[in-house]
């Protein structure tokens, strides 16, 4: 063979192998994908002629379809629409629009994913109509309904977790919806319904759960707290000092306990005792101590700074890479440039209880067949270790005390050691408090850890707190969750 030949045949090899990867690549790895694709129209009119899979909630349905005498063939319905439609969102075919699970797991749900290529097949054989899988959701009926409802006219969202695995016990953004209002298919009602509902104030259609940031106020004090810890230069009984008003470094701004006094009567109060009674002073002094990449790199590991799927995406949480002393002592109790939404914050007392160890929340159990057998498992995984065990178990001794005699007793359950930290977070200028309550119990074996915040003052303005509002929310979603 001439060295000419040689090359062209060299050539042609490469050429043949490169066709092979391109549509090995399109046809396995990017199957999916571009079944999902919006542009992908064949896959979309294929889609109407199957009856999509159900959400589920601890066995039962709550989004079906059920079948109509329209072009779509289909019609989506939700029950007890506002509780769940921040998690399920909405499907509908006329608008070619989707959201939360609905669009999250539309391959699974409209059996037009890989996932559903095998059930796909065995239909086929034995001549059954198509339909598409169904999702187990991670949820607790019970406590997502006790959750919607102790919020009543409040604006704000919860989130419980389940410490040991990740798992989403309740998620709720308040005010919800009706996802039926939004489904139907005209077009033009359907468009109707979504505008109206994107007009108001607060907007029902964004979870605030995953999307709406806020500063954490107090609810931060523990992870400072922790990041002090792990240093190894700070225990519990560690002390800083304790005045009645503490200039800002390098500014003229103060800033003072919320009851305009000190933390406590010594001249010096330990972190332990300025966690419990949540003193903004002594935590401001701490974290200028530690350096605002200390607290930085503690927030990280608890999953600030990044975008998380669960698989609903989510706004992430954030406290900022390089800061000012002034703006450092801000943040040391939840204000200044630290924003956080309600996810973020019950994973913070998710890996506290945790023994420092936060797992990846996530609200997909699995993929069901129609057959009920399982297709598809989502297993519980690491986020990573934010702290060791020890520092962990320090934070939670002031969280215990916190709700047992100290900021946080709007948290107390007779019988149970609950650990948690409340926060009354200030917005710019006369804007309303943001309060919060963040906790986890038992405290010696948690089982569920739970985030409160509720928006606008809870209609109290600058008047309302954490430990009044927040903080007996949350106790009612612990106990839904502990009684079931």
């Amino acid at each position: 063979m001439t060295k000419e030949m040689r090359r062209l045949s060299i050539v042609m090899l490469f050429m043949f192998l490169s066709l092979f990867v391109a549509t090995s690549w399109i046809q396995v790895v990017q199957a999916d994908s571009l079944a999902q694709s919006e542009r992908n129209t064949r896959s979309l009119l294929d889609s109407y002629e199957i009856q999509r899979g159900s959400i589920i909630v601890d066995g039962m349905p709550i989004a079906t379809s059920v079948p109509t005498d329209d072009e779509f063939q289909y019609q989506r319905v939700y029950t007890d629409s506002p509780m769940w439609s921040d998690v399920t969102g909405y499907f509908n075919p006329a608008l070619q629009s989707s959201t939360g699970i609905e669009r999250a797991l539309n391959a699974e749900l409209s059996g037009t994913g890989a996932a559903a290529f095998f059930s796909e097949i065995e239909r086929i054989v034995s001549g059954q109509a198509q339909t598409g899988l169904s999702v187990g959701l991670t949820l607790d009926a019970a406590a997502q309904r006790t959750a919607y409802e102790a919020f009543g006219d409040l604006e704000g969202a919860a989130v419980a977790i389940e410490p040991a695995t990740g798992r989403v016990l309740a998620m709720v953004s308040t005010p919800g919806y009706d996802a039926n209002q939004i489904a139907v298919h005209s077009a033009s009602e359907a468009d109707a319904a979504y505008n109206a509902l994107d007009e108001l104030k607060p907007n029902p259609l964004i979870n605030a759960a995953t999307s709406q940031t806020s500063p954490p106020g107090s609810t931060f004090k523990v992870l400072v707290a922790a990041a002090a810890y792990a240093t190894g230069e700070w225990t519990p009984e560690s002390t800083l000092p304790n005045p009645a008003r503490y200039t800002l470094p390098g500014s003229s701004a103060e800033v003072s306990n919320a009851w305009g006094g000190t933390c406590g009567d010594g001249p010096t109060v330990t972190i332990a005792e300025a966690v419990k009674l949540s003193c903004n002073i002594p935590m401001a002094e701490l974290a200028v101590e530690l350096g605002s990449q200390e607290i930085f790199k503690m927030a990280e590991k608890f999953g600030f700074n990044q975008e998380l799927e669960t698989p609903l995406k989510t706004t992430a949480s954030s406290y900022p890479r390089v800061l000012d002393d002034a703006q450092t002592a801000l943040t040391g109790f939840g204000q200044g440039k630290v924003t956080a939404t309600a996810l973020q914050v019950a994973m913070i007392s998710a890996g506290l209880a945790n023994d420092g160890v936060v797992m990846k929340p996530h609200l997909v159990d699995a993929v069901i067949g129609n057959d009920l057998s399982t297709v598809r498992e989502y297993p519980n995984e690491e986020f990573g270790r934010a702290t060791e065990a020890d520092v962990a178990d320090a934070v939670t001794k002031s969280m215990v005390a916190s709700v047992r005699d100290g900021a946080a007793q709007g948290a107390r359950i007779d019988g149970i050691d609950v650990a948690g930290k409340t926060g009354t977070a200030e917005n710019d200028g006369d804007e309303p408090y943001t309060l919060w309550f963040t906790g986890f119990a038992p405290a010696d074996d948690p089982q569920v850890a739970v985030a409160v915040v509720v928006q606008n003052g809870g209609g109290m303005g600058q008047s309302g707190s954490g430990d009044t509002l927040a903080a007996p929310i949350a106790k009612k979603i612990i106990e839904a969750v502990l009684n079931r």
